[in-house]
């Protein structure tokens, strides 16, 4: 176990998550979901030891984080989060090049290996042509993407990612999401990252910690998800309250659409139908009804001329 928390009690003057008993090992990676403010970004600060714990131990590599340095912490941890302070005159590369000097003085320059891995976690995460761009003129997607550079050319054993995906398309974002994994499988890293964007991340993870109601649920993704009807229930999604969904047996993608487009259009108690999807059509039923349908179109359509 490379990280492990023993009955910690995370939080300022109060505790935002108690009695955390968990662990992670190298070639792991866990997401960290959970509502705002729950304690995500201070449960990582404790990992650093940037908040003391309220209670219990926190531990790497089999070392209490408060016995660590400074330095020591970040030989074993490298860290992005969401808000970083940008320094306007730094290149992509410059910015990049900075996770190695926690290995030198800075009047050392860097050796022809260390310039080479930071010209190829460039290529990586497709930065090649902004490589010589100052940071104020990019992107918040190209800038988030350099930071995540500046953590891999740490060569930490662990990395912490507070929302890495925040401003990214669905393209980078997987680029990223697959650049973490790759790093885990090959270099035997531990990557902990919490994320907003978590249907997606959590194909990319092995085990999720889960902040709920001041207590942390931690294991592999499929058991979390399965423990807790909130996780795999379109309903946490529902935004009108006069509606009442049906019975939808779909694959995971296609119900949450449906569930989607039905509370934005029909104001009525629906519990009474199926709605199943069958080898790309949908079937709608109940006692008296059946009908099939061929798009979310004519669902609508449908489903207006029963009320």
């Amino acid at each position: 176990m490379h990280l492990q928390i023993n009955q910690a009690n995370i939080g300022y003057n109060k505790s935002l998550i108690s009695n955390i008993n968990t662990n992670l090992n190298l070639g792991e990676v866990c997401l960290l979901i959970g509502n705002n403010g729950v304690g995500k970004t201070t449960l990582i600060k404790s990992i650093l030891h940037q908040i003391p714990v309220l209670g219990g131990e926190i531990f790497i590599n089999d070392k209490n984080v408060k016995n660590l340095s400074v330095k020591e912490i970040a030989e074993n941890i490298a860290v992005v989060f969401s808000k970083s302070v940008i320094p306007q005159n730094y290149t992509v590369e410059d910015l990049i090049s900075l996770g190695k000097y926690i290995y030198y003085p800075f009047y050392f320059e860097l050796k022809k290996e260390d310039r080479e891995e930071v010209s190829e976690i460039i290529t990586a995460l497709d930065l090649d042509q902004y490589k010589h761009t100052l940071l104020r003129n990019l992107s918040d997607g190209n800038l988030q993407k350099a930071f995540i550079g500046r953590a891999l050319t740490q060569n930490s054993p662990i990395i912490i990612l507070d929302e890495p995906t925040t401003h990214l398309d669905e393209k980078n974002k997987i680029i990223i999401l697959k650049t973490l994994r790759k790093l885990a499988q090959e270099q035997n890293k531990l990557i902990l990252f919490s994320s907003h964007d978590w249907r997606l991340a959590k194909e990319f993870a092995d085990k999720i910690w889960y902040v709920k109601d001041s207590q942390l649920y931690s294991g592999m993704v499929e058991d979390v998800l399965l423990q807790h009807d909130e996780l795999m229930n379109p309903s946490l999604f529902q935004m009108n309250e006069n509606f009442v969904a049906p019975k939808i047996i779909a694959p995971d993608f296609y119900k949450e659409m449906l569930y989607s487009l039905l509370q934005k259009n029909i104001n009525k108690d629906l519990s009474s139908f199926n709605f199943e999807f069958q080898n790309d059509f949908w079937l709608i039923s109940n006692d008296s009804i059946k009908q099939q349908c061929e798009s979310f179109g004519e669902i609508i359509n449908f489903v207006k001329t029963i009320y």
